[in-house]
């Protein structure tokens, strides 16, 4: 029944984006279907094969060592001060060490190397534009600005409906950089997981919302001057400034969301009789997450932290989901976990237009004028990844 339920949401999903679409004729039928059973096969062997187990088990011993690495500069630079349960000592500083990283191995060109290849077989398999498969894969390492940055000497290339892919890729992912932050929230199998199923998501979604039909000439990818350091050192440096950047950014918006949800709250409270803006959206979500495999008694809070993230960010959601699960079954944990990892949500509509607009202004007031459409279309590739593992929890 839950496989039956899941396979109805799916097609709910791809039926609501099909509705949203630009020119429902040049849709790539094939290259969807080649994608979705991608995520299938993805999925099935990461949750249901012993070689799948243990390749997440590897991945996630290397990210706890790293974030072990990462504590050991923080407790030298906070030595004496005690952080038991404090985000911005536990989560947000460990951010800066995983930059560095992302940074030296751009420098080295490994990185860059592997997203191209990767993105040219993602191109091949599915037959999307070079462009639009390399800023998907390369959405999986960096954050929304990095990853339009990333491909901005292709702008001029780049017609609104092949900028709402690259957008939608941009805001359906994560960045490499946070994600041992997310692993120190939430667990670490659903978390992986949810990277390359978010990037075919992401794929999916935005190509049947804005198809696009490209020639030759216009889909060449360069990937020469990624990196601006001019040695190992450099690079070391630029990545640390810029991941202490990212936390001080991410601790700022997670003070100012919770404030200004519990602000909310005391107004909804004072009206409603005790309800909270989380409770409203818990019911408004409830008959989706039904489908995607939720339990009947787990619908309302498992709504209620996905609208949450939607409204605010996938840390503040993090958070409450974190606070809750010992409550909630394994699979309730899994969909909603893998929801929550993408930058699906409001402020990434403004972030991402900021982005673009600071490399072409046309192109960042289009962004602007569809941003509301890109939020839906991403947030339905985050649906579709949750449902897609509800099918194999």
């Amino acid at each position: 029944m839950s496989i039956l339920l899941g396979l109805v949401a799916i097609i709910l999903l791809l039926g609501i984006a099909y509705l949203m679409s630009n020119n429902r004729k040049r849709i790539n039928y094939v290259g969807i279907g080649v994608m979705l059973v991608a995520q299938a096969i993805t999925t099935a062997f990461m949750f249901m094969t012993t070689i799948g187990e243990t390749i997440i088990n590897k991945i996630s011993a290397l990210f706890n060592k790293l974030i072990e690495f990462g504590t050991s500069g923080v407790d030298f630079v906070l030595g004496g001060i005690e952080g038991e349960g404090v985000f911005f000592f536990n989560v947000a500083l460990i951010i800066i060490f995983f930059s560095t990283i992302l940074s030296v191995l751009t420098y080295l060109k490994i990185l860059p190397i592997i997203i191209k290849y990767f993105g040219w077989f993602i191109s091949k398999i599915t037959g999307l534009p070079k462009i639009e498969s390399f800023n998907a894969v390369n959405s999986m390492f960096f954050g929304q600005s990095e990853a339009l940055l990333a491909v901005k000497s292709q702008f001029h290339h780049l017609s609104d409906n092949r900028l709402y892919i690259v957008s939608a890729s941009a805001m359906g992912s994560v960045s490499a950089s946070i994600v041992g932050a997310y692993l120190q929230m939430l667990p670490a199998q659903y978390v992986l997981v949810a990277i390359p199923l978010n990037m075919f998501s992401a794929l999916i979604m935005a190509s049947i919302i804005a198809p696009v039909k490209v020639e030759k000439d216009d889909d060449e990818v360069d990937v020469k001057n990624v990196s601006e350091a001019k040695s190992l050192f450099e690079a070391m440096g630029t990545g640390a400034l810029d991941g202490g950047k990212i936390a001080l950014i991410v601790s700022a918006m997670l003070i100012a969301f919770i404030a200004a949800l519990e602000l909310v709250n005391w107004v909804f409270a004072a009206i409603f009789a005790g309800t909270t803006l989380q409770d409203v959206l818990g019911y408004v979500i409830a008959p989706l997450a039904y489908l995607m495999g939720i339990a009947p008694g787990e619908l309302l809070q498992s709504g209620s932290i996905m609208g949450t993230k939607i409204i605010t960010n996938e840390f503040v959601a993090m958070g409450e989901l974190q606070t809750i699960m010992g409550d909630l079954s394994e699979k309730t944990i899994g969909i909603v976990t893998v929801f929550l990892t993408s930058f699906a949500n409001f402020s990434s509509i403004g972030i991402i237009a900021g982005s673009v607009q600071g490399i072409d202004s046309e192109k960042g007031k289009a962004v602007s004028r569809f941003g509301m459409k890109l939020l839906i279309g991403a947030t339905l590739a985050s649906a579709l990844s949750a449902t897609m593992a509800g099918l194999f929890l």
